[in-house]
Protein backbone atom coordinates (compact mmCIF):
# COMPACT_ATOMS: atom_id res chain seq x y z
CA UNK A 1 0.00 0.00 0.00
CA UNK A 2 1.52 3.48 -0.86
CA UNK A 3 1.68 5.70 2.19
CA UNK A 4 2.50 9.47 2.02
CA UNK A 5 6.35 9.13 2.97
CA UNK A 6 6.50 7.11 -0.42
CA UNK A 7 6.34 10.56 -1.90
CA UNK A 8 8.60 11.95 0.18
CA UNK A 9 11.63 9.20 -0.42
CA UNK A 10 10.92 9.68 -4.29
CA UNK A 11 11.55 13.49 -4.15
CA UNK A 12 14.75 12.39 -1.48
CA UNK A 13 15.87 9.63 -4.57
CA UNK A 14 16.13 12.47 -7.07
CA UNK A 15 17.76 14.53 -5.01
CA UNK A 16 20.47 12.18 -4.73
CA UNK A 17 20.50 10.93 -8.37
CA UNK A 18 20.47 14.54 -9.75
CA UNK A 19 23.00 16.16 -7.52
CA UNK A 20 25.39 13.31 -7.83
CA UNK A 21 25.03 13.60 -11.86
CA UNK A 22 26.03 17.45 -11.20
CA UNK A 23 28.73 16.65 -9.22
CA UNK A 24 29.98 14.07 -11.74
CA UNK A 25 30.17 16.84 -14.19
CA UNK A 26 31.72 19.50 -11.65
CA UNK A 27 34.70 16.93 -10.99
CA UNK A 28 35.36 16.27 -14.57
CA UNK A 29 34.91 19.66 -15.70
CA UNK A 30 37.61 20.52 -13.30
CA UNK A 31 40.65 18.15 -14.82
CA UNK A 32 39.41 19.66 -18.17
CA UNK A 33 36.72 17.82 -19.91
CA UNK A 34 34.51 20.74 -21.87
CA UNK A 35 30.61 20.72 -22.79
CA UNK A 36 29.13 20.22 -19.04
CA UNK A 37 28.05 23.66 -17.82
CA UNK A 38 24.33 22.87 -18.73
CA UNK A 39 24.45 19.78 -16.38
CA UNK A 40 26.67 21.21 -13.62
CA UNK A 41 23.94 24.48 -13.67
CA UNK A 42 21.34 22.35 -13.30
CA UNK A 43 22.05 23.20 -9.24
CA UNK A 44 20.31 26.58 -9.53
CA UNK A 45 16.76 24.55 -10.45
CA UNK A 46 18.21 22.27 -8.26
CA UNK A 47 18.07 24.16 -5.32
CA UNK A 48 14.79 25.62 -6.03
CA UNK A 49 12.86 22.66 -5.25
CA UNK A 50 15.50 21.62 -2.32
CA UNK A 51 14.36 25.03 -0.50
CA UNK A 52 10.56 24.18 -1.39
CA UNK A 53 10.91 21.28 -0.13
CA UNK A 54 12.80 21.53 3.08
CA UNK A 55 9.98 24.59 3.90
CA UNK A 56 7.22 22.17 3.42
CA UNK A 57 8.82 20.27 6.24
CA UNK A 58 9.67 22.90 8.00
CA UNK A 59 5.99 24.28 7.96
CA UNK A 60 4.02 20.64 8.21
CA UNK A 61 6.04 17.78 8.79
CA UNK A 62 8.74 18.94 11.75
CA UNK A 63 5.33 20.55 13.77
CA UNK A 64 3.69 17.26 13.51
CA UNK A 65 6.43 15.47 14.45
CA UNK A 66 6.98 17.69 17.47
CA UNK A 67 4.20 16.17 19.11
CA UNK A 68 4.46 13.05 19.10
CA UNK A 69 8.74 13.39 19.58
CA UNK A 70 9.74 16.42 20.89
CA UNK A 71 12.96 18.46 19.76
CA UNK A 72 13.87 15.82 17.06
CA UNK A 73 13.03 17.93 14.46
CA UNK A 74 15.72 20.79 15.81
CA UNK A 75 18.90 18.69 14.13
CA UNK A 76 17.10 18.62 10.96
CA UNK A 77 16.58 22.20 10.95
CA UNK A 78 20.27 22.75 11.68
CA UNK A 79 20.75 20.63 9.12
CA UNK A 80 18.66 22.64 6.56
CA UNK A 81 20.60 25.93 7.35
CA UNK A 82 23.50 23.96 6.57
CA UNK A 83 22.79 23.00 3.26
CA UNK A 84 21.84 26.46 2.39
CA UNK A 85 25.26 27.55 3.37
CA UNK A 86 26.57 24.65 1.09
CA UNK A 87 24.59 26.48 -2.02
CA UNK A 88 25.85 29.86 -1.34
CA UNK A 89 29.36 28.25 -1.48
CA UNK A 90 28.61 26.55 -4.42
CA UNK A 91 26.88 29.23 -6.19
CA UNK A 92 29.85 31.50 -5.39
CA UNK A 93 32.53 29.53 -7.16
CA UNK A 94 30.37 28.98 -9.81
CA UNK A 95 29.52 32.89 -10.31
CA UNK A 96 33.64 33.16 -10.32
CA UNK A 97 33.48 30.70 -13.26
CA UNK A 98 36.47 28.41 -11.03
CA UNK A 99 36.40 24.87 -11.61
CA UNK A 100 38.53 23.48 -9.13
CA UNK A 101 35.88 25.91 -6.76
CA UNK A 102 33.02 24.56 -8.29
CA UNK A 103 33.89 21.08 -8.05
CA UNK A 104 34.87 21.14 -4.11
CA UNK A 105 31.59 22.65 -3.25
CA UNK A 106 29.87 20.32 -5.54
CA UNK A 107 30.95 17.68 -3.80
CA UNK A 108 30.66 19.13 0.07
CA UNK A 109 26.92 19.98 -0.64
CA UNK A 110 26.46 16.70 -1.60
CA UNK A 111 28.49 14.89 0.93
CA UNK A 112 25.92 16.95 3.51
CA UNK A 113 22.90 16.54 1.67
CA UNK A 114 22.90 12.70 1.29
CA UNK A 115 23.71 12.25 5.18
CA UNK A 116 21.17 14.72 5.61
CA UNK A 117 18.59 12.40 3.62
CA UNK A 118 19.80 9.22 4.67
CA UNK A 119 19.19 10.73 8.72
CA UNK A 120 16.12 11.87 7.21
CA UNK A 121 15.15 8.28 5.58
CA UNK A 122 16.16 6.32 8.79
CA UNK A 123 15.08 8.28 11.81
CA UNK A 124 12.86 11.60 11.21
CA UNK A 125 10.62 9.57 8.82
CA UNK A 126 10.28 6.31 10.65
CA UNK A 127 9.13 8.70 13.46
CA UNK A 128 6.57 10.18 11.10
CA UNK A 129 4.94 6.63 9.59
CA UNK A 130 4.80 5.58 12.79
CA UNK A 131 3.67 7.90 15.27
CA UNK A 132 1.60 9.82 12.76
CA UNK A 133 -1.75 8.78 11.67
CA UNK A 134 -2.14 8.62 7.65
CA UNK A 135 -4.61 11.18 7.61
CA UNK A 136 -2.42 14.00 9.51
CA UNK A 137 0.90 12.27 7.49
CA UNK A 138 -1.64 13.06 3.87
CA UNK A 139 -2.32 16.94 5.17
CA UNK A 140 1.50 17.26 5.83
CA UNK A 141 2.20 16.23 2.19
CA UNK A 142 -0.59 18.35 0.80
CA UNK A 143 1.01 21.46 2.59
CA UNK A 144 4.54 20.08 1.39
CA UNK A 145 3.12 19.98 -2.43
CA UNK A 146 1.77 23.97 -1.77
CA UNK A 147 4.86 25.05 -1.01
CA UNK A 148 6.05 24.50 -5.06
CA UNK A 149 4.22 27.57 -6.66
CA UNK A 150 1.74 26.31 -8.71
CA UNK A 151 3.33 28.22 -12.27
CA UNK A 152 6.65 26.13 -11.76
CA UNK A 153 5.07 22.78 -10.88
CA UNK A 154 4.94 21.11 -14.01
CA UNK A 155 9.05 21.94 -13.92
CA UNK A 156 9.02 19.93 -11.50
CA UNK A 157 7.30 16.87 -12.39
CA UNK A 158 9.61 16.88 -15.82
CA UNK A 159 12.68 17.46 -12.99
CA UNK A 160 11.62 14.54 -11.10
CA UNK A 161 10.47 11.77 -13.24
CA UNK A 162 13.34 10.98 -15.32
CA UNK A 163 15.74 11.21 -12.13
CA UNK A 164 13.41 8.04 -10.39
CA UNK A 165 13.31 4.49 -10.51
CA UNK A 166 9.97 2.36 -11.20
CA UNK A 167 8.86 1.91 -7.99
CA UNK A 168 9.36 5.66 -6.94
CA UNK A 169 7.17 6.47 -10.21
CA UNK A 170 4.75 4.20 -9.37
CA UNK A 171 4.06 5.83 -5.58
CA UNK A 172 4.12 9.12 -6.82
CA UNK A 173 1.69 8.55 -9.40
CA UNK A 174 -0.48 6.78 -7.23
CA UNK A 175 -0.37 9.66 -4.53
CA UNK A 176 -1.31 12.70 -6.66
CA UNK A 177 -3.93 10.53 -8.46
CA UNK A 178 -5.87 9.87 -4.98
CA UNK A 179 -5.06 13.35 -3.73
CA UNK A 180 -5.55 15.39 -7.55
CA UNK A 181 -8.86 16.49 -8.75
CA UNK A 182 -9.16 14.16 -11.80
CA UNK A 183 -8.26 17.27 -14.34
CA UNK A 184 -5.79 18.25 -12.76
CA UNK A 185 -4.34 14.82 -12.56
CA UNK A 186 -5.26 14.37 -16.37
CA UNK A 187 -2.63 16.83 -17.27
CA UNK A 188 0.05 15.64 -14.64
CA UNK A 189 -0.30 12.06 -16.33
CA UNK A 190 0.96 13.83 -19.37
CA UNK A 191 3.62 15.40 -18.18
CA UNK A 192 4.95 12.27 -16.86
CA UNK A 193 4.16 10.38 -20.06
CA UNK A 194 5.82 12.91 -21.85
CA UNK A 195 8.93 12.99 -19.21
CA UNK A 196 9.55 9.04 -19.19
CA UNK A 197 9.03 8.30 -22.78
CA UNK A 198 8.82 4.23 -23.18
CA UNK A 199 9.16 3.74 -19.47
CA UNK A 200 5.52 4.45 -19.95
CA UNK A 201 4.52 1.30 -20.85
CA UNK A 202 5.61 -0.20 -17.37
CA UNK A 203 3.97 2.87 -15.27
CA UNK A 204 0.59 1.67 -17.13
CA UNK A 205 1.21 -1.93 -16.34
CA UNK A 206 1.99 -1.49 -12.58
CA UNK A 207 -0.96 1.43 -12.16
CA UNK A 208 -3.78 0.05 -15.06
CA UNK A 209 -6.65 2.78 -14.09
CA UNK A 210 -3.66 5.39 -15.97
Amino acid sequence: MTEPVDGIRAFHNAFRSDLERIDTAAFNSAKGKEGLDDTIGRFLFFNEILVWHAHGEEAAVFPALETVAPLVAEAYVIDHHGLDSAFEELSTSYSARDPLKTARATAAFRFHLNIHLDKEDTHLYRIFRERISLPDQSKALGIMASMIPQERFAEVVVWLYPLIGHDDRENMTRIWQMMMPAPVFAGVKELIRKAIGSDWAELTRRIPTL
